[in-house]
């Protein structure tokens, strides 16, 4: 057998010890991760102090009109006074079709169409908020007016235009 010769360091000479080259870009890497982490929990905490920051101004402008108004009661009154039911619509009929159907009788705010809840489906009414209550006149004169292909029914609130459909049970 061969003879091995061991090498050993001196020690207590005052020489360091040589580190390999795979130990030192592995103590280099660790040290970068280690820099990346502190950095991302930097980062963590600003997220955090800026999130805290949105909800205390979220809360407190709950109570200020931030954004888009909700509507109080008397908007929804005022609204409901401009509006002109409009029965037996065409279930394919879009809002833009009704709004031109009745763009002669005024400025036109909205138009709803009210759909099924489950089926995602047109109900067959829609109402149309006009932009000043004058108008309303001009819409109620297109009441049995030929709307895709069928007469639709245009008043004040569904109540009343069920009216002209069945007679009131007392």
């Amino acid at each position: 057998m061969a003879n091995v010769e061991s090498t050993q360091l001196p020690t207590g000479s005052g020489v360091d010890p040589v580190i390999d080259d795979g130990e030192e870009a592995e103590s280099k890497e660790i040290m970068l991760m280690k820099q990346r982490v502190e950095e991302m929990e930097r980062e963590a905490k600003k997220l955090r102090e800026l999130q805290a920051a949105a909800e205390q101004d979220g809360s407190a402008a709950d109570g200020d009109e931030s954004g888009q108004a909700m509507e109080t009661e008397e908007d929804k009154s005022q609204a409901d006074g401009r509006s002109v039911y409009v029965g037996n619509v065409d279930y394919g009929a879009t809002p833009e079709e009704i709004q031109g159907h009745f763009q002669a009788c005024g400025t036109i705010n909205r138009v709803t169409i009210l759909c099924d809840k489950f089926t995602g489906h047109p109900k067959g009414y829609a109402y149309v908020e006009f932009a000043e209550p004058e108008h309303i006149d001009a819409a109620l004169a297109m009441d049995n007016s030929l709307f895709r292909g069928r007469l639709i029914k245009a008043g004040w609130d569904r109540k009343i235009t069920l009216s002209h459909y069945q007679t009131p049970i007392l």
